[in-house]
């Protein structure tokens, strides 16, 4: 979707560009090239009156990570169902492993679902996992690769990740590709370095971007009630998108959404949602409610106009 807006830079690696400013914007722009990814960044985001930045649907994913019974389980799929969902939005839940089966069964056509992680290659003996063909065999549609969760607690490192995206691709599901940084390195100033690190691993391998969601995901946001400020976050998600136009090409930067998660919920995703270039979001402990992940799947309206 197009957008118009005023004076806006765009990134140039860790950097931004610019044209040639008067005077009078070249204060702002100082200002603006010298930001530090902070938690507690002052910067104000740049104006515009924009759909979207990229050309892709609103996507929502919920994760819902090693939670919920088979009755907690039927209660929520029992609420999505009844839930009054704006069109113009990809809804996607994960479940965990073993009610994938109830949910294909019993939730709505309107909401997709996905696995929350998929094995490297084709199935075997391979104590304790799942393999893509499996999870097709049941209706996913959609896996979540990368998490913070399988990286820094699992131990899988970007390599393993990318190759595991490259194989769920090449056997036909989409791919919800996590990336994001520790505390420690955003305060370290190295946000960009390491998500670009981790698109660098998934973009060696992967065989086309068609069916690639990003999620940028700060590590210090999941799960802690901390979240990225919308301009904390738009900072990032211009910035891979930037990276994906200079190192895969300027349709896929276009064509790939880039979704926020980090704590997302009912109070805060209007706001968020507001910023240009991010696409959606992948949310976490709200996705266990039902009414209140309905609220952020429809905060798209908010889209409609950010100024």
């Amino acid at each position: 979707m197009a957008m118009i807006s005023t004076y806006c830079p765009h990134y140039n690696g860790l950097r931004r560009s610019s044209p040639k400013l008067d005077s009078s914007q070249s204060q702002s722009f100082l200002q603006h090239i010298n930001f530090q990814l902070r938690l507690a960044s002052p910067r104000k985001p740049c104006r515009a009156v924009t759909a979207m930045a990229g050309s892709g649907k609103f996507f929502v994913g919920g994760n819902w990570k090693c939670n919920g019974t088979k009755d907690s389980i039927t209660k929520l799929v029992s609420d999505l169902n009844s839930a009054k969902l704006e069109t113009d939005v990809d809804v996607v839940v994960s479940p965990p492993f073993v009610y994938l089966d109830q949910v294909t069964a019993s939730l709505t056509g309107r909401i997709e679902v996905s696995a929350q992680n998929s094995w490297i290659g084709k199935g075997g003996a391979f104590t304790g996992e799942i393999s893509v063909e499996q999870l097709k065999d049941i209706g996913c549609k959609w896996v979540i690769l990368g998490h913070s969760e399988r990286r820094h607690i699992i131990g899988e490192d970007d390599q393993f990740i990318g190759k595991k995206a490259a194989y769920a691709l090449n056997e036909g599901l989409g791919v919800i590709a996590c990336i994001g940084e520790l505390l420690e390195e955003r305060e370290a100033g190295k946000t960009f370095d390491v998500c670009f690190r981790q698109l660098k691993a998934f973009a060696d391998v992967v065989p086309s971007w068609d069916n690639i969601v990003i999620a940028y995901e700060p590590v210090w946001a999941i799960g802690t009630g901390k979240v990225a400020t919308p301009q904390q976050a738009q900072e990032v998600h211009v910035a891979v998108r930037d990276w994906l136009k200079k190192n895969v090409s300027e349709e896929v930067a276009s064509k790939t959404r880039i979704i926020y998660g980090g704590s997302v919920n009912g109070s805060n995703c209007a706001e968020l949602a507001k910023q240009e270039d991010i696409d959606g979001f992948l949310v976490g402990g709200a996705s266990l409610k039902g009414p209140e992940f309905a609220t952020i799947v429809n905060s798209v309206t908010s889209k409609k106009v950010a100024a």
